[in-house]
């Protein structure tokens, strides 16, 4: 209690009166000071999210302290690009996409030392991290990527040309049919004149 005779306020630190009272927490404000401190939007019982003696309407709290990562974005189609330096998360970069250095695409020549050899480092490929596309064993991390754009793979999205392997995009874009009436899509305009 301070001298004003009421509780309080837990964001201006001022005396809250019973009449301008709002409960969080077990901490009172008043009813203009009960504001998102992210955004500044008035919040209520249902849009209030606390993390550590902050108030947050849900959006901002979960864009600040909730998961990351694909899957959980905020609505249909979202995307974050936020990695979590504002929490200091510190965010490694992955190694450079190296193409394939093996000009042999032959499995006879990958073998050494009764372990088949990745295409792209040229290490040895142990069953605990061996992925197969393209005939190949390949390393699943670092190495199981889209030649061209470096996108991660997995069996349903490789596609392979040559002994390479990439992402359905790129290889329908590289080796994909070409001309009129391809890559026009369902919203393409017919040619008029």
């Amino acid at each position: 209690m301070n001298l004003g005779g009421g509780n309080q306020c837990g964001r201006c630190k001022k005396t809250v009166y019973f009449a301008e009272e709002v409960l969080c927490d077990s901490r009172r404000f008043h009813k203009s000071c009960f504001l998102c401190l992210a955004c500044g939007k008035c919040l209520d019982s249902t849009t209030v999210a606390v993390h550590l003696d902050e108030i947050y309407c849900k959006s901002c709290y979960r864009k600040n302290y909730g998961p990351k990562g694909y899957g959980f974005g905020v609505g249909a189609g979202t995307l974050n690009m936020d990695k979590g330096q504002g929490q200091g998360i510190t965010h490694e970069e992955p190694a450079p996409h190296r193409p394939t250095t093996n000009p042999n695409p032959s499995k006879l020549a990958r073998k050494f030392g009764g372990c088949e050899k990745c295409p792209r480092c040229g290490k040895a490929v142990y069953a605990a991290e061996k992925v197969i596309g393209a005939g190949s064993s390949w390393h699943k991390t670092g190495c199981f990527r889209c030649a061209t754009c470096g996108k991660g793979l997995e069996s349903t999205t490789v596609a392979d040309k040559d002994g390479e392997i990439y992402c359905k995009g790129c290889y329908a874009k590289d080796f994909g049919p070409k001309g009129y009436g391809y890559g026009g899509g369902a919203g393409a305009l017919p040619l008029t004149q």
